[in-house]
């Protein structure tokens, strides 16, 4: 499929999230029996509770919500080949859900066909996106909504997936990649199991944007890697408001 498809026609993503409540003892009594008995099937040992699981509920679309989505897409600019990179984040998810539906309506507007791609996208980003914005309010857009629909109809791309070649009992991470191709790490300043603590006990949003932009960065160059092209390079990279 990758080979059928144009660089130009992607747009590449990320997403950043985090638990809805800085700590364990914020959710509410009648939310908080739902995490309990997620915890009860997390934890493996009898000191991991549900207090100290909660750090990582941001990753459960049911228990987490959204704080920043940066995308990116190519473009040639006078014969070279340019990545424009935008970021939608804050503290209020409807807000950044929204924004970003109006990215999408008008890629599905564009008398291009566009495909969304991520790293684990198909696992993690894609349905994440799709089950908050339902849990807000929002409609699911067409080219996120993969149900009913046949391989050949659906326009997500997922570099961990193309990494498999079939092996399904294969997991890569992005960083991982990023080291074999001798791409620069997106990790070279945090990590994804930081995000909490850099959002509520740091309050640091702008440090999670830039995390969130270097892994999109780093996204494209691995397909520009399985396609055999070069790499963009760092002049090429543009940030767009």
């Amino acid at each position: 499929m990758l080979n059928d498809v144009k660089k130009e026609q992607v747009l590449f993503l990320d997403v950043e999230t985090v638990p809805q409540y800085k700590a364990y003892e914020a959710v509410p009594e009648g939310k908080r029996k739902f995490w309990d008995h997620k915890a009860s099937f997390l934890a493996k040992s009898e000191d991991q509770t549900p207090e100290v699981l909660y750090e990582r509920a941001g990753i459960y679309s049911e228990f987490g919500k959204i704080i920043c989505i940066s995308s990116g897409f190519l473009k040639t600019v006078n014969g070279n080949t340019e990545l424009h990179i935008k970021s939608i984040y804050g503290h209020d998810e409807r807000t950044i859900l929204s924004q970003f539906l109006e990215i999408i309506k008008k890629l599905e507007q564009s008398p291009q066909k566009w495909y969304l791609c991520a790293h684990n996208g198909k696992e993690f980003d894609f349905p994440y996106i799709s089950r908050r914005l339902l849990v807000n309010g929002l409609s699911v857009p067409s080219i996120l909504d993969v149900r009913g629909k046949y391989a050949k109809e659906i326009q997500l791309l997922d570099t961990m997936e193309m990494w498999k070649f079939g092996d399904y009992k294969s997991f890569v991470s992005l960083d991982l990649l990023a080291d074999i191709f001798n791409i620069p790490s997106p990790k070279d300043n945090m990590d994804g199991s930081m995000v909490r603590q850099v959002y509520y006990e740091e309050d640091n949003l702008d440090r999670i944007v830039e995390y969130c932009n270097k892994d999109v960065i780093t996204l494209i160059q691995v397909l520009m890697r399985y396609k055999a092209e070069p790499f963009i390079l760092p002049e090429n990279i543009k940030m767009v408001p």
